[in-house]
């Protein structure tokens, strides 16, 4: 049996899977990312999803940027101990293997496009909204990485030149608009005191997928029917910074005041939930998640009892979409500012690449139709010709597997290029 090596590296958790050429995963293993001495953690985890195993005959990565594809070195935002960190050569060093590398944003839309939402279409613009926000493009099936590999870095893109000042030091960038801590800082700033929600139902699935596949029965990095929407990690701290002249919303719009509107057709997937942080953990066959985890996150109609936070609970995105849902007016608005953002995002890719589908994921992506209803009424607002409004916004169906499927797919296509 061939199958590729597939790694993902986060500033949260490490990934690695045996795949073969159909997506099914024959070993996997996460553990935390440690702070220091990275790749001595990454060395150990190879071991442990190659011993035994079928020999793979190449690596696929997908890390965290920036990154320089030319140099084959990466250096994280949120990984400190790596700057200019040559990992292409460094894996290369220790597998023997052929190593390809890109961002994770990139390897998520690669995913994707694959296995997931965005089967089947030419070309593809992958969203990962989170702490940050990520990007990759996918256009007759490859990706396009850029010289230095960091195409698709949306979520710079400026959609308000007259902007706030983002983090990047541009004007105007989706990020300072659509990532979960500016949008609970918008809300924050703007009124928003989290209180009753509803809180996620004891309710077990029967989804393998959510729980971890028994060892023995052999899985797919390829989404099912059940199989859980988008995910990823949960937004981090809000950055201490104030509002800024030049918000999205119309002069004179107040929190709550409805985005414009008209429905489009063909509105999102129901929302899907988040798996929860990685422990160490090595599984069988087509494990991706540790046995016996399992997703969780706002459902939006999920069932539970309401309670108020407690003191000291700090603010999050989770937080703001489990109140957007339950009709709180300044965190609907929140929401309501963010996908506007993204909608000019959209709409700018589209008529620069003509993408017929985008993907979104990401932990944010999770608050489902808080997120995706005002979407598709500030896209249709915003689109006007006919090949941008003709673009599918859908929503992940591989979730955190994405990027570790998105890295063997860029495995297979380097030994075994699509039509070759």
């Amino acid at each position: 049996m061939t199958c590729v090596l597939a790694i993902d590296i986060g500033g949260t958790k490490l990934a690695a899977a045996l795949v073969d050429e159909a997506g099914s995963v024959l070993f996997s293993a996460t553990r935390p990312t440690p702070r220091t001495d990275v790749m001595s953690a990454l060395a150990a985890l190879i071991a442990e999803v190659t011993d035994g195993g079928p020999p793979p005959e190449a690596v696929g990565v997908g890390c965290a940027g920036p990154l320089d594809l030319a140099a084959g070195t990466v250096s994280p935002v949120n990984m400190p101990s790596w700057r200019g960190f040559p990992l292409r050569d460094e894996v290369q060093k220790l597998t023997g293997l052929p190593t390809m590398l890109a961002g994770d944003a990139q390897c998520f839309a690669l995913g994707e496009h694959w296995l997931g939402a965005g089967q089947g279409c030419t070309s593809l613009l992958g969203v990962v909204v989170s702490t940050g926000i990520g990007g990759g493009l996918v256009i007759d099936g490859a990706p396009l990485l850029g010289p230095t590999g960091n195409a698709g870095h949306v979520g710079h893109m400026s959609i308000d030149p007259y902007g706030e000042r983002c983090e990047c030091g541009g004007r105007g960038c989706v990020e300072r608009y659509s990532s979960g801590p500016n949008l609970v800082r918008w809300a924050l700033e703007n009124g928003w005191s989290p209180g009753a929600v509803h809180e996620p139902s004891d309710e077990r699935s029967d989804d393998p997928s959510q729980s971890g596949a028994r060892p023995g029965h052999p899985s797919t990095l390829r989404a099912g029917p059940g199989d859980p929407s988008p995910s990823g990690e949960r937004p981090g701290d809000l950055p201490p910074s104030g509002e800024r002249p030049g918000d999205l919303p119309p002069s004179g719009a107040r929190p709550g005041d409805p985005s414009p509107s008209s429905e489009r057709p063909g509105g999102p997937p129901p929302s899907g939930e988040q798996p929860g942080d990685p422990s160490p953990s090595s599984e069988g066959p087509g494990d991706l998640f540790p046995s016996g985890e399992r997703p969780g996150g706002p459902s939006g109609g999920s069932s539970g009892k309401v309670t108020l936070r407690g003191p000291g609970e700090e603010a999050d995105a989770r937080m703001l979409a489990e109140d957007a849902s339950a009709g709180d007016p300044v965190a609907v608005a929140a929401f309501e500012r963010g996908a506007r953002a993204l909608a000019g995002m959209i709409a700018s890719t589209a008529a620069t690449a003509e993408v017929t589908t985008v993907v979104i994921g990401g932990g944010v992506s999770a608050a489902g139709k808080v997120l995706f209803d005002p979407l598709e009424r500030a896209l249709d607002d915003v689109a006007g010709l006919a090949f941008v409004r003709a673009v599918q916004v859908k929503q992940s169906t591989l979730g955190v597997r994405a990027a570790l499927a998105g890295a063997a797919n860029l495995a297979w296509q380097a030994i075994r290029p699509p039509g070759a």
